[in-house]
């Protein structure tokens, strides 16, 4: 197997970009933004995944006074933790502590307290996955992380007022059709509702390349393992590197003002497949794909292959699963933009809000008619598109589980 640079390929094959996006905004705007950051207390949720880290690496450029991280994934914490005292080039404040804990948890509401509040809480705790809609119980999983925590935590907030509040989106929630995107559209509709208590912005990206989880991190497992490559060849995707995952997000969380929703300037000319990230990616690890039209022939080609052999099984098809979007799109039609503030940015000025006092009852709603015992998927999604404009699902009756 060839020596392999993931970043250099990122850039090479996957965004086209050898250095951020978003160079030109972060240098313009440095001093602002240090002005904002040094010296301040910062909450980060969901920290050790990949966009949260991303967004902490990007903020300790500056001097914040206090880091406190929390996310469920023990090892995640440990790893960052590590990282960013091993790399030598992060400002990692003297007082810095990481929490392995459920943001909904009772013992996080005492954390929290405990310290008094934040002055920037940044909170990227999601389900991020089409694959998690598979039947009742785990879209129920999904809205309770995505929306109703969300929701809980920014009452905690109007207790202590933080001066920004961020929550990570998705190109998904745009005209979405999938119960993830809905439920990022839900998010979007439930934080932008307490801008009038304090600062409050959000963001729809792409997807990010090799992000823990996405499906060319799958690539990596699948080499490594000996395993065929799979991956569809009529889905269209933007891309972000890891990196520019997280200075877009701290831009919009130090730099946006309420209700702004933003998203990375780029064309549809820069979307991407799956399926041609996976062949250059074999491509550069010696490999010519080997296409195959059924999993049994791949599985059955991949045992087959000798240890000097050039050519790696895959599988690629069209895809036929429920709630795929063939292409992604970051606004839609009625929502006003500005494309002139940032260089590489843009964000939606009239994003669609509701009152607390409308969206409470809403959500109330969803949540008694998953507490029913003979409630279905279809009844969920039905009252999802009752509450949603735009939303119109795309059923299958196939989950990414069914395949490779």
């Amino acid at each position: 197997m060839a020596s392999f640079d993931l970043h250099a390929f990122i850039n090479q094959y996957v965004t086209g970009r050898d250095e951020s996006l978003f160079t030109r905004d972060l240098a313009e705007n440095h001093d602002a933004m240090a002005a904002r950051i040094d010296g301040k207390r910062l909450l980060v949720i969901g920290g050790a995944g990949t966009i949260g880290s991303s967004f902490i690496r990007a903020a300790l450029q500056f001097h914040p006074a206090k880091l406190v991280v929390v996310d469920t994934n023990e090892n995640g914490l440990t790893e960052l933790t590590r990282d960013l005292r091993s790399a030598g080039k992060f400002n990692v404040p003297a007082d810095y502590l990481t929490y392995p804990m459920d943001f909904g948890a009772p013992v996080f509401e005492k954390m929290f307290r405990h310290h008094g509040g934040f002055d920037i809480v940044a909170n990227f705790a999601a389900h991020k996955h089409v694959r998690s809609e598979k039947d009742r119980f785990s879209i129920e999983a999904m809205l309770n992380n995505n929306v109703f925590k969300a929701k809980d935590l920014l009452d905690l907030l109007l207790e202590y007022k933080p001066e920004r509040y961020f929550s990570v989106s998705t190109d998904k929630a745009a005209n979405p059709v999938n119960v993830m995107g809905a439920s990022k559209k839900l998010m979007e509709e439930v934080i932008l509702a307490y801008g009038r208590d304090f600062p409050v912005t959000t963001a729809r990206f792409a997807n990010v390349a090799f992000s823990n989880g996405s499906l060319p991190a799958g690539f990596l497992e699948r080499l490594n393992k000996r395993q065929p490559l799979s991956a569809p060849t009529n889905v269209k995707r933007y891309f972000v590197s890891p990196d520019e995952s997280g200075q877009l997000c701290l831009i919009a969380c130090i730099l946006g003002e309420t209700g702004q929703v933003f998203f990375p300037k780029l064309g549809e000319e820069q979307m991407i497949t799956f399926s041609g990230i996976g062949e250059d990616f074999l491509r550069v690890q010696g490999f010519t794909p080997l296409y195959c039209e059924t999993e049994e022939e791949a599985l059955s080609r991949v045992q087959s292959m000798g240890a000097s052999s050039t050519e790696y099984p895959v599988l690629f098809h069209p895809a036929t699963t429920s709630g795929e979007k063939s292409f992604e799109e970051f606004y839609t039609p009625g929502e006003e933009v500005d494309l002139q503030r940032f260089a590489e940015l843009g964000f939606v000025k009239n994003a669609a809000r509701r009152d607390r006092e409308e969206l409470s009852p809403l959500i109330k709603e969803i949540q008694d008619l998953m507490d029913r015992p003979t409630v279905t998927k279809a009844d969920i999604v039905g009252a999802l598109a009752e509450r949603i404009p735009n939303f119109a699902h795309i059923e299958t009756g196939k989950s990414l589980d069914g395949k490779m």
